[in-house]
Order: C-alpha cells, then structure tokens, then sequence
C-alpha cells in the first residue's frame, strides 16, 4: 500500500514533532517546515496529497497558502490545525479550500481522521469546547 504523502506546516516545533510522531505509520512525511511561503513554496515543488497548515505562520498565514494553492488550481487538499476556536474564521478556512479545521487540543484524536476525510473529499471540523463558538 503506498502512503499519501504530506506537508506539515507550524511555527511552533513542538507540534511539528508530535504530528511527525502521529503520521509515522500512516503517512509519507514528505516536509515539516515552519514558515507559511515556505510551505507554499515546498507545497509546489513537491505536490503532496494533502498538507497540514497552521493558520498563524511568519511569512504568509495558513488561509493565504491555502487561497493561493486554490488559485493556481493545485489538488492538494488542505487540512488546518489550529488553537482559534472562532466560527469566522473556521469560515475563512473552508472559503480558502480547506477541507479540515482540527483544534491543536484534539490534534492526537482529530488529525487522522481529518485527513482520511479530506483524502476521500469530504469535511471534517473538530468540536468547539466553547459553546459560545460551535459551528
């Protein structure tokens, strides 16, 4: 069985360690890189699957990769892991062209799952533990 490959993109390096770690068997790491253009620039040379973004990245922020992946009409699919529990911009995620919105608190449960979603084109959004923010 061949594995989907993918980029994963986050400032933080702690996180880029812990979704390696959860990827080790499912997936074919193929970058983790911690600048938004640079995923973008590594997202275009490489053409993974599917890539993990952060939303707030030095650089270009997570929606602006994924809205320029979709205007230059690239098939990668796109699943963002974030900390923002906020409806506005789980909106903007999904107008970008993401197909996964996973809260970095449910990463260890919710990641795999998104991405299997999104590979099989469909949507999958964590739950918000704010009521106030639920989609």
């Amino acid at each position: 069985m061949t594995l989907k490959r993918v980029l994963v993109a986050d400032d933080f390096a702690p996180v880029l360690s812990a979704v390696g770690a959860l990827f080790l068997k499912s997936f074919d790491v193929l970058d983790l890189v911690t600048a938004g253009d640079t995923a973008l620039e590594r997202i275009l040379k490489l053409e993974p699957d599917i890539a993990v973004l952060d939303i707030s990245m030095p650089g270009m922020s997570g929606i602006e990769v994924a809205r320029e992946l979709r205007r230059r009409g690239k098939k990668t699919k796109v699943v963002f892991l974030t900390t923002y529990e906020d409806t506005d911009i789980l909106a903007s995620c999904l107008d970008a062209g993401g197909a996964g919105y996973v809260l970095k608190m449910f990463m260890a449960t919710d990641l795999v799952p998104a991405m299997n979603a999104a590979l099989a084109g469909s949507h999958f959004v964590s739950r918000f533990t704010s009521e106030r923010d639920a989609p």
